[in-house]
């Protein structure tokens, strides 16, 4: 009988963790969590899981970060970063750091479960409309970041995103699973560094930028 992958999970969002645990628990074994970066790369080390489910924006570092500091020690381990970003920024640096895939946080239980698979056996996955941003970076055409969007921190993008889609702030809490409060601090936050007065202005500013 074939022995089951064994997975570590990093991500800072307890509930969205213990979904995917649960939704894991019947298709591989997990032998980790981790919260934060620098609680997975001594984790990661400690386990040598297969495969390492990893989100791209953690409270004390990056995604890539983690790759880069654990990959080294480990080079039969697999990453796989699993985020609500879909910024090609984002999926460029974790994958030049080492990830075998990119997927986002819309992906089905069972979706999950087959790219871990994939990744373990050594193929590259990636969210449908990812896959460009991957060509692209390793064929010179990458998109240069844009020093306004360097201005905001990867939480503040996040929630840009969501709100520049049409999101009401508590639909944007929800899928972030940050409080409403949290939300509108960031949006404050956003037009205040953009020079921005309102919502159709910050949705015009992020469509001009290819941000949603």
């Amino acid at each position: 009988m074939t022995s089951p992958i064994r997975v570590f999970l990093v991500d800072d969002h307890s509930l969205f963790l213990s979904g995917v645990r649960s939704e894991l628990t019947n298709e591989v074994e997990i032998v980790g969590e981790a919260p934060d970066a620098t609680s997975a790369i001594r984790g990661i080390r400690e386990t040598a899981p297969d495969v390492v489910l990893v989100d791209v924006h953690l409270p004390d570092g990056s995604g890539a970060s983690v790759i880069e500091a654990a990959g080294r020690d480990l080079p039969g381990t697999r990453f796989l970063a699993l985020s609500v970003s879909d910024a090609a920024e984002d999926v460029i640096e974790t994958i030049r750091a080492g990830a075998r895939g990119y997927v986002t946080k819309t992906i089905t239980p069972e979706e999950l479960a087959g790219a871990i698979r994939s990744v373990h056996e050594g193929d590259a996955v990636f969210s449908p409309r990812l896959a460009g941003f991957v060509l692209d970076a390793f064929t010179g055409e990458a998109p240069p970041i844009d020093p306004e969007v360097d201005l905001l921190t990867a939480r503040e993008r996040e929630v840009l995103r969501y709100i520049a889609r049409g999101y009401t702030y508590r639909e944007a809490a929800r899928e972030l699973h940050i409080s409403v409060k949290t939300v509108e601090t960031h949006v404050s936050a956003v037009l205040r560094k953009l020079q921005l007065t309102n919502r159709y202005e910050l949705t015009r500013w992020a469509t001009d930028r290819r941000l949603v």
